[in-house]
C-alpha cells in the first residue's frame, strides 16, 4: 500500500508539471494575442537585428513602443523558464512535495504572468500612436456606420444649454446593449430614406428584439400599412368576430387569412397557441366554464375569472396579461370591467394586430424588457403559454421580480397552466415561493395532452404581501 501510495504522489506530481507547461503555453500565447490587437503579427516576430536595421526616424516613439513589445514577450519568456527550473530543483529536494504548497506556488506564479501582461499590454495600447488614429471613439454612435443610426444614438443637448423639465442637459436616446452585437441586423433595419416608406421588415425588428436589441432605435420614416386598410368592426361586434384580413401585412406568415389561422391548417405554424384564432369554439368558453377535472387527482390547472376576483371583491381593476394569446383573457375581464393590456409579440401569426381589431390594448413587448410600468400599480398580472419549462431559472427570477415591482401591495400574481417536466418542478416552485406571496390557490395536476407523462402542469393564485417600508 505505501508504494502505491507514492506511485500516486508521483502522478499527481507529473499531473501538476504537466499542468503547468500547459498554463504556461496558455500565458504566452495570451500575451501575443493581446499585444497583437496593438500591433501586426510580423513586428512580433522580427529579429532585434532586423529592427534595428528598420529603424524610423521619423517615428522614435513607434520604434520604443516596438521595442517594448519584444522586451515584454522575453520577460514573460524568462519567468516562464525561471519556474521550470525551480521546479526541478524543487523535485531534486523534495520528491514528494505536497499539493497544497505546489498549487499555492502555481497560481502566483500564473497570476504574475497575468498581471505582467495586462499591465504591459494596457501601456502598449496607449502609447501606439497607430492604436490610437484606429481606436473607436467613446460615442457610442460611432461603432456605427450607417448615418441614421449615429444621428439617433449621438446626445442631443438642450438648444437652450440649460437643464430641461426633467432635470437632463440633453437627451440621452438608448438601443439594446446587445445591439452592438448584431451591428449588420441593426443597420439593415436602420437603413431606409428619410421621410419614406419603411420596409416591410416587422420579421427583422423582432429578430433584433428578441435576441436583446431591445429597445430598437425609433426610425424617420412612415410605417407600412395594409394596402386596403378597412374600417374595423364596431367594438359591439369585433370581441368575438373574426377581423377583416384586410387589415393585416400577411408577408411572412404561413397562413394569409384569419380563416386559415381559425382552421389551423398550418398545423401550429403558428407558435404555441394553435387554437387562440378559433374564437367561437375554443376561446369563448375560456376561464367562463369550467374545465375538465383530471380523473387521478380530481382538480384542474384552469381557474375561472369569477373564482379569482371573489379573491378580492371590488378591488381588481387594471392589469397585465403576459401571455401568448389573440386577447381573449382581456376580453373576458373587460366583462367584469377590468382593464387588462395584453403583452405578447408576433409568434408566427399576427397576434398584436388581432388584439386591437378587437377593441383591446396590445403591448408589444418581450421578455427582454424591464415592465414599462411604474412601482406598485397594478392589480393582477396574469401569464399562461409563455413562462414555461424552456425559461432559464435566473431569467424567471429576473422577470418575477419585475412583476413583483410593478404589483401593488395586495395585488394578485395568477399563474395559469405553467408546464414543465417533473424533474425540474421543484425547481420552479422555488423560485414562486421565494416570493413569499401568500398562497389562495396552488395545484399541481398532470399534463395529459401527449402520450408522454413527463411533463406536469402547475397554476397558482397568489397574493403579494403589504413588505414594511425602510
Amino acid at each position: 500500500m505505501p508504494k502505491l501510495n507514492g506511485i500516486g504522489k508521483s502522478g499527481t506530481w507529473r499531473s501538476v508539471h504537466r499542468t503547468i507547461f500547459i498554463l504556461a503555453a496558455c500565458a504566452l500565447l495570451v500575451s501575443v494575442a493581446t499585444l497583437s490587437r496593438s500591433y501586426p503579427i510580423r513586428s512580433l516576430l522580427v529579429t532585434d537585428s532586423f529592427c534595428s536595421s528598420h529603424v524610423n526616424p521619423e517615428n522614435p516613439s513607434r520604434n520604443e513602443s516596438e521595442s517594448e513589445t519584444t522586451a515584454n514577450i522575453d520577460s514573460v519568456i524568462q519567468k516562464i523558464r525561471q519556474e521550470i527550473n525551480e521546479l526541478k530543483n524543487m523535485s531534486k529536494e523534495s520528491p514528494k512535495p505536497s499539493s497544497e504548497i505546489l498549487l499555492r506556488r502555481h497560481s502566483d506564479f500564473l497570476a504574475d504572468i497575468l498581471n505582467q501582461i495586462e499591465s504591459k499590454s494596457k501601456k502598449a495600447i496607449h502609447v501606439h500612436p497607430l492604436v490610437k488614429q484606429s481606436q473607436q471613439s467613446e460615442e457610442p454612435g460611432d461603432f456605427f456606420l450607417t448615418e441614421e443610426i449615429r444621428k439617433y444614438v449621438k446626445v442631443k443637448p438642450n438648444r437652450l444649454k440649460k437643464q430641461n423639465f426633467m432635470g437632463a442637459n440633453g437627451t440621452f436616446t438608448s438601443i439594446g446593449h446587445a445591439c452592438f452585437a448584431m451591428k449588420k441586423e441593426l443597420e439593415e433595419y436602420m437603413d431606409y430614406d428619410v421621410g419614406e416608406i419603411c420596409n416591410d421588415d416587422w420579421k427583422l425588428a423582432q429578430k433584433l428584439m428578441v435576441h436583446g436589441c431591445d429597445p430598437l432605435p425609433r426610425r424617420r420614416c412612415f410605417a407600412r400599412a395594409p394596402r386596403l386598410y378597412n374600417q374595423p368592426f364596431p367594438i359591439t361586434e369585433s370581441m368575438w368576430k373574426l377581423p377583416d384580413d384586410r387589415n393585416v401585412r400577411w408577408g411572412g406568415y404561413k397562413c394569409r387569412n384569419f380563416t386559415c389561422l381559425a382552421n389551423n391548417t398550418t398545423r401550429k405554424g403558428f407558435f404555441k397557441c394553435a387554437d387562440c384564432f378559433n374564437l367561437s369554439s375554443h376561446e369563448m368558453p375560456r376561464w367562463i366554464k369550467p374545465a375538465e377535472l383530471d380523473p387521478e387527482t380530481n382538480s384542474t390547472a384552469e381557474f375561472l375569472i369569477p373564482e379569482v376576483l371573489e379573491i378580492k371583491p371590488g378591488e381588481i381593476r387594471i392589469g397585465l396579461d403576459f401571455s401568448v394569446g389573440t386577447g381573449t383573457f382581456a376580453a373576458r375581464m373587460r366583462e367584469f370591467n377590468v382593464t387588462i393590456v395584453s403583452a405578447t409579440i408576433n409568434f408566427g401569426a399576427p397576434f398584436n394586430e388581432m388584439i386591437a381589431l378587437r377593441g383591446l390594448v396590445p403591448l408589444y413587448l418581450t421578455i427582454n424588457q424591464r415592465l414599462p410600468f411604474f412601482d406598485n400599480t397594478l392589480d393582477l398580472i396574469h401569464t399562461t403559454r409563455f413562462l414555461d419549462g424552456w425559461i432559464d431559472f435566473i431569467l424567471l427570477d429576473f422577470v418575477l421580480f419585475d412583476w413583483d415591482r410593478v404589483l401593488r401591495p395586495g395585488g394578485l400574481l395568477w399563474i395559469d397552466s405553467f408546464f414543465c417536466l417533473k424533474d425540474d418542478l421543484d425547481d420552479y416552485l422555488e423560485a414562486f415561493k421565494a416570493l413569499r406571496y401568500r398562497k389562495h390557490k396552488w395545484v399541481v395536476v398532470p399534463k395529459r395532452d401527449k402520450d408522454d407523462d413527463r411533463e406536469v402542469f402547475f397554476s397558482a393564485v397568489l397574493e403579494k404581501p403589504a413588505r414594511p417600508f425602510r
